[in-house]
Parts: C-alpha cells; structure tokens; sequence
C-alpha cells in the first residue's frame, strides 16, 4: 500500500503564525526597553551592522532603483572600484534583502530593522511548523518553541547585528523539513529549490544549517521502523537533494569561494573552548558576552529538553536518540577538529561559536519530543528541575553572569516554567483542565525572560563594541554634497576622511578609496598601505586617504571635507561644516612611459618602505622632499629607543601631551611646500607649532596590537623660513618611522597632472563591469586603469582579443604599442563562469528527476517509501505499547 504523509490540517499554520507573531513581539518590546532604535535615542548599528550591512543594503537600494556606479558586477564607488557579486553573495543575497526597495532611501537603518524582524519571526515559523512534521501535538506548543528557538541567544546576543547570519537561522528548519521530504520520497524539486535559496541567501550559515539537518535525518532513519534499503534510498534522495541545490546555487557560491581567495588575510586565530561554568551560564537568561556560546533558548525549553530522558512515556530509542544527539553536539563545539567541521575548517575571526543555533535548534527539537508524546510526570520534572538548579549552581561561578539580574531571573523564570508544566497536569474539581491559566503563565514567563534577555545584550553591546549613528543630518548633508559635485566617470568624487562608518561611499555616494567588507582585495589593501593609507579590522577596512599625489593618481576631482563625527568620541568637534574641494585631475585612464624612471618589475611587491616615494613610482615625477628630522618627547629629550621588532620604527613611548608641553619633530624643507605626516603607528593629533586655531589639524587612530593604522595626513604648509616644527598630542603610546615627514612640491605636481591629462585618454566610458577610452593617434607606452588590479579583468586594445590585464604598481595596465586607439577592458567574476556551468547542470538534473519522479509515480506507486514517524503502523503500536 502506498504511504500516506499525515492529513494537512490548519495546526501547523496556526502554530507558525503564533511563534511569528510572538517573536516579533519580543524583539519590539526589548528595544522599547532598552531604549533602542527604532524606539529610543540609542542606536542599534554596532559594529558590522553599522560598517557593513546597512551601507550594503543602501547599495542594493540604489541598483534597484537604478542610482548606483556600477552593477552586479563592480561597485565603482568602493575600494576605487570593487568586484560586488561576492559582496552581494555574503552580504545581500537573501530574498529578504529585496525588501529594502520598499523603504525610503533615507530610512535605511528602519529597512535593515524591519527586515531583521521579518527573518527572525520567519526562522520561528518555520521551526514550528518543523515541529508538527516531526510529531503531531498542541499548536500553541509548537508556536510556542518555535518562538524559543528564533529567540536563541545566539539570535539575540549575536547575530540581530549580523542579520546575514539569520538566514541561517531560517534555513535549518527549512532543510530538515526537506530531509522529511526525502525520507517520504516528496517533493524532489521544492526540495532542491529550498536548498538553492537557503545557499544562495547565506552559504557560510547555509553549510552548518545543512550539516546539522543530515545528523537530524540520520537520527531520524536510525529512529524509524524502516529496512536498510529504504534507510539507503531516503539518504540517497536527500544527498543528491543537497548536491543538486548547492549546484543550483554554484553561480553565486563559487564567485564567493574565489572571492575570499583573493582576499585580503584576516587575523589567524587558535580555537581555545571555554570553561564549563561559562558555556553552562549561557543556558540562562540575560548572561552575555562575545566569545562565548549563546545557547540559550528560554527555560521552559531547556527544562523540557532536560526532562526528555527521564520521560517515560517516550519510547526508549527516541530519548536516548536526540539526548545523545544534543550532548554530542554541544561537545562538538569544545573539540577543536570538530570545531573546525562546524566553520568549514577556518576558525572564525570574530564570534568563535557562530555554529550555536544549531544546538539550540537540537534543543527545542528535544523538547518537543519531551512534550508531543504527553507531559512529563513529576518524576521527569523533579529530575530536570534539579538538573537546571545545578547548572544555575555551576554558572554563577561564572563572570559572563549578571548576579544582580541572571541568577535572580532565572530562578523566577524556572518557578514559572515549573508551575506552568505542572498546571498543565491539574484539573479543576469539575473535571475541566488548568491549560489557559498554565499556558498564561507560561507565555508570560517565556515573553519576560526573552524580552529581558534581548535588551540587556542590546545594552551591553553599546559597550563592548564601536557603533554609529542612523541615517541623520550628518549623511544627508555629506549626500546633497557629493551630488553636487559628482561627474563620474570624467573623475571621481571621494567622500572624505572623515568618515562615518567604514563603507561611506555606498552609504552617501561618490567613489572612494573606502571599502570595508570580508571579501576586502589582497591588491586593494596592500597598494593603499603601501601609499601611506589607513585602515581597521587587520587590512580589511580600507580608509579614505587625504592626499595630493594620490588623488590625481585616482583621477579624484572633488574632495568632501566633514567635521568629526558628532557621535564618536575620537576627536572634538572643530566648528567646521561640510565642504567640497575641487582640483584638476587626469582621467580614468592615463599612458605612463614604458622607459620610466623607475625600472623593474611592476607589481605591488616593487613598492619600497618610503609611501612617498611610492606615490612618486605610480605617479611617475618627483614631487617630494622627505627631509631628516629630529623627535623630542615633551621634556625635550630624545625618545628612547623602540623595543617594536617592526623595521623603520625609530620612536619608543610617547608620554601623554600637557597643556604646556608636547613632543615635537622638527626640521626642514623647501618654503611653501605642502606638509605631510604619515605615521600609521601613532595615536592622537598632530598640528604645526604656532598655528592659527583653524589650521589644519592631522588625525590618527592606531592601536596596539596592529588592528588599525593611521594613514598620512597633511598639515599645511612649510613657512617661508623652510623650518617646521609639528606638536604631537599623543593619547598612547605611539611609534614613529624612519621617513616619516614628506614635503610636496606642488607646482611640478601640477605639471605632472597637466602632462597626464594632456597624454592621457580622450574620452572614458564605464558601464557594470566595462571601461572603454579612447587616445590620441600614435599613442605608446602602457595605459593605466585608475582601479586595483584585482582578479577578473581582462583588457583589448582596439579589435584585439581580451587577455588577462596587467599591473602596473597595483592598479590595472594595458599595454599599447603605437597603433592602438582605444583601449576595452571587462571584469568577469572569478568563479562566475564555472559556477554557471555547474548551475546549469543542476537545474537540468533536478527537472529531470522531477519529470522522472512524476512520470514513476503515474505508473507504478512507490510501495517502498517510508511513512512519516507519526502515522507509520508498526511504529505507532510500538509507541502505544511504550505508553
């Protein structure tokens, strides 16, 4: 006889609808405690959420609506031109993501948070409706888990910040349902669909969600009364699901995968698992901290999930199946090569424990099974009851625990619990159940718990991590400016260095140097820091970098100057507004001499240690003066030595500035040479001595160990008498190199920019990923792209076929030879053509397995699939038995 899946009834839409609804609640309600964005005066952007995710989200508003440089293929507003389609793979690729069209421009921030609701409230449905297909029970208990597994501390103290991550969260519901599907033989496409989709919207979540939907489908044939041969072919069907909907998703995937190999390299960490106490405090409400497992998902599930092996009246197999399941799991995560499976072998930069929703997904799964096959008795409760009185007991040895607000609440939260599970067993003397008051007292418990939980780690993140402030008068002031002065591509318009978050230039528009992403070039980070520039997060946050010589090197026209961001502290306000500055500046694309005065190689490793004289290999002149100077601490003694093992470092510590005397550098250059500093080791403010008090003032923020480092600033002009004397207000202690100071002289940079603009392209056009120029006849040399060589371009001169593009000192080359009149190059995304060639196989693949399943199951029914758990014969009589 043909197997039947159970009948369709409205209890699994009621359950998801109730677990959505809920989990949007909670989260509106702790920001209205915490005093959140949307809700209050505290921003929500920490961190990436503000660096990243809102500018990249701004950028998707805007190719959706047609207003960005750029398309799927380069984002010519970041880095001086990046490759987007793995920024738009990590980042933006949810379906959820297309919701920002919706929204007003200039209320991005409420977009991201919308959007953030709508993913966690989904992950909460889909986990309930899990749940019905697991095991039949009461809707209102399936909503109610679901609910507990979205409100995860992972979710909460993690990833509402990260809301790439929470595609995850969605997915792994969604890919055990798909392993139901395999087991039943349904479904084939929808299931690789789903698998494509939840790939597509995040593939690092995507592959940990999958990894743990196969331990839950291996546990679940383990469980069933099925023959090998059926256990066989139910693992086949859910492989080549997965096979096939990872194919399905390979164009985007593998341009990610090459991405990152091209990528600038992040810090290397060791795994170290963290101590019992702290991993068992995680389980309770409102304990927070960064590197720590967030396994929290309510009291009332980890009690269920505790009382699961004391349940007697849950088959034997079934208990001892998903407690093994949840313990080796939660081992797995303090086991180093495990630790490495869950991340796809790369210990996390970050958050060492992104794979934690898992556990808590494994969790609520056990206390479901606890709670479908009737409610423990009071022997099942009292031993789990005991169980969470010792965890508490271990985990208040713990620091991540609040004791004046987690031990507390977790005790009023396990009485509630208690009592709700023990209402739910009482009758009243008529006969008629306690369910309404136990499951009031439980809603209640859980909404309490939850919502506390969430805005104590809203509050706690505001101090344990950098954060910015919303879209406001600041952006909209730095935006209506840059549209003034933008005219890309006849040259660029920088943002400026005074930035507000780490990606302004998605965020405000213009085309910057700024670029802050995981999928940051290796060329792009190193050719920057070779020029004197900045960045943050170890070289993946490439700063905006003041400069004469490079901006004419970057074709950069229009400059915007901003005050100090008002949020931050870094540095005080100095009363100045926004402004645009305007300069000559060659076009995109410029012909350099093949006999240049500097020969050798071309490549980023010829750069020498002197910024200055690599700003003059690119540019192609001598513009600079780099004199001797002399460094004096504020008691007017030489520095001592440096113990930095870093060469060219030549200053030690810098004691604090006072009132009356500061450390000083002193020497000499050409009269009304342009002043310039660069000392990427230094922290505080620097500005000539005797200056006017609206002179110009540099800024530097480094720290110690290198995460980030300052880029050169200019600061003003070299008196008439050729002597300057810089005071530096150091806030820590700070290093300066070898060559530190650079005089520009600013009238052979003109002749320099007047020569390139003269030899260089006639006309310029960019579109997605193609520059086409246009020369002068008889044109001979190389021709200079004004954007990093990264991987992916390919370059034609005239009719010519496209070949790899060259490199000249970073940037991308084409080298001409007398005759050539245009030039075309083309960026193609690593990995793009072979992902679509996979891609293309899949969908083949998978509609043929779906024509073929369909055509078999018209002919001859399939009398060997499994039946779901529930409705299977033998398997229901052995759980009456067990009853």
């Amino acid at each position: 006889m043909k197997p039947t899946p159970p009948p369709t009834t409205p209890q699994p839409g009621k359950a998801a609808l109730l677990a959505a609804v809920f989990t949007v609640a909670v989260l509106c309600a702790s920001d209205v405690i915490a005093r959140s964005y949307p809700f209050g005066p505290r921003t929500r952007a920490v961190n990436d959420l503000g660096n990243q995710y809102v500018p990249f989200h701004a950028h998707l508003w805007d190719l959706l609506h047609g207003r960005a440089d750029g398309g799927l293929f380069v984002n010519w507003q970041s880095g001086f031109g990046s490759s987007f389609l793995p920024d738009l793979g990590t980042y933006v690729s949810s379906p959820f993501a297309l919701l920002v069209a919706l929204f007003p421009r200039d209320e991005i921030d409420l977009a991201v948070y919308v959007i953030t609701l709508l993913k966690v409230g989904a992950a909460a449905a889909a986990m309930a409706w899990l749940l019905f297909r697991l095991r039949p029970g009461q809707w209102w208990a399936a909503g109610l888990l679901g609910a507990s597994y979205a409100l995860c501390g992972w979710t909460l103290a993690d990833s509402v910040y990260n809301p790439m991550w929470l595609d995850g969260l969605v997915a792994l519901p969604l890919l055990c349902l798909v392993g139901e599907w395999a087991m039943w033989g349904r479904r084939p496409v929808l299931g690789v669909v789903v698998v494509a989709l939840a790939w597509i919207a995040n593939f690092y979540t995507a592959y940990m969600a999958t990894l743990a939907a196969g331990l839950v489908l291996l546990l679940r044939l383990w469980l069933d009364d099925l023959s090998r041969r059926q256990r066989l072919r139910a693992a086949g069907r859910a492989l080549v699901t997965v096979v096939l909907g990872i194919g399905l998703a390979a164009p985007l995937v593998t341009v990610v995968y090459f991405g990152t190999r091209h990528a600038y390299p992040g810090r290397v960490r060791q795994f170290v698992p963290v101590p019992t106490e702290d991993l068992l405090a995680r389980l309770l409400p409102t304990t927070y901290s960064f590197g720590t497992p967030a396994v929290f998902v309510g009291t009332t599930a980890l009690l269920l999930a505790l009382a699961l092996p004391f349940h007697r009246a849950v088959p034997v197999r079934v208990r001892a199946g998903w407690t093994l399941l949840v313990l080796g799991v939660a081992l797995s995560m303090q086991w180093g090569p495990t630790h490495l499976l869950w991340h796809a072998f790369a210990t996390p930069q970050g958050s060492s424990y992104r794979q934690t929703f898992v556990l808590c997904a494994l969790l609520v799964i056990a206390a479901w099974h606890a709670l479908s096959y009737g409610l423990p008795d009071l022997r099942a409760l009292s031993a789990a009851g005991a169980l969470l009185a010792l965890i508490i007991a271990v985990a208040s040895t713990s620091e991540r625990t609040l004791k004046s607000v987690s031990l507390p609440l977790a005790l009023l939260a396990a009485v509630g619990a208690l009592l709700g599970l023990a209402l739910l067993r009482l009758r009243r003397r008529d006969g008629r159940p306690l369910a309404a008051l136990a499951v009031a007292l439980l809603v209640c418990t859980q909404f309490g718990e939850a919502a506390a939980t969430a805005a104590v780690d809203t509050r706690l993140r505001l101090g344990h991590m950098d954060d910015y402030a919303p879209w406001g008068a600041r952006q909209r002031e730095q935006a209506e400016a840059i549209a003034g002065a933008d005219e890309w591509p006849r040259y660029r318009t920088e943002p400026g260095r005074e930035q507000t978050v780490g990606n302004d230039p998605l965020l405000v528009g213009g085309q910057g140097a700024q670029y802050y992403s995981s999928l940051t070039s290796d060329v792009l980070s190193r050719t920057m820091t070779a020029l004197g520039g900045g960045w943050t997060s170890r070289g993946r946050n490439v700063q905006s970098l003041d400069n004469a010589v490079t901006d004419a090197i970057f074709s950069v026209g229009a400059r915007v100057y901003s005050p100090p961001d008002p949020h931050q502290n870094w540095f005080p306000q100095d009363g100045r507004g926004v402004t645009v500055a305007r300069q000559d500046a060659p076009p995109l694309v410029t012909v350099r001499p093949t006999d240049s005065d500097f020969p050798g190689r071309t490549g980023v490793a010829d750069f020498g240690p002197s910024p200055y004289r690599n700003q003059e290999m690119l540019l192609g002149t001598r513009v600079y003066t780099v004199p001797e100077f002399t460094v004096r601490t504020a008691a007017g003694k030489p520095p001592s030595p440096s113990d930095d093992e870093r060469p060219g470092l030549r200053v030690g510590a810098l004691p604090r500035a006072t009132a009356e005397r500061k450390p000083t550098i002193t020497g000499s250059c050409p009269a009304g040479a342009e002043l310039y500093l660069w000392a990427p080791h230094f922290s505080g403010t620097a500005r000539p001595a005797g200056a006017s008090a609206d002179a110009l003032t540099g800024r530097f923020r480094s720290d110690q160990p290198v995460t980030k480092i300052a880029p050169m600033q200019r600061l003003g002009t070299v008196p008439a008498s050729g002597q300057f004397r810089i005071e530096l207000s150091p806030n820590k202690t700070s290093l300066i190199p070898d060559g530190a100071i650079g005089c520009l002289d600013t009238a052979r940079l003109r002749g320099a920019v007047a020569e390139l603009r003269e030899t260089g392209a006639d006309r310029v056009s960019v579109s997605d990923g193609t520059i086409r120029a246009e020369f002068p006849k008889h044109s001979t040399g190389i021709a200079v792209i004004a954007t990093p060589r990264i991987a992916g371009w390919h370059c034609a001169t005239d009719n010519a076929p496209a070949v790899p593009a060259k490199e000249y000192y970073g940037l991308t080359a084409v080298p001409l030879y007398g005759s050539a009149t245009s030039v075309t190059c083309t960026f193609h995304p690593p990995g793009l053509r072979l992902g679509m060639a996979v891609g293309a196989v899949s969908l083949t693949a998978a509609l043929l397995t779906g024509a073929v399943g369909a055509v078999r199951r018209r002919r001859t029914p399939d009398e060997t699939a499994p039946q779901p758990l529930d409705s299977h014969p033998t398997t229901r009589e052995r759980m009456t038995n067990a009853v």
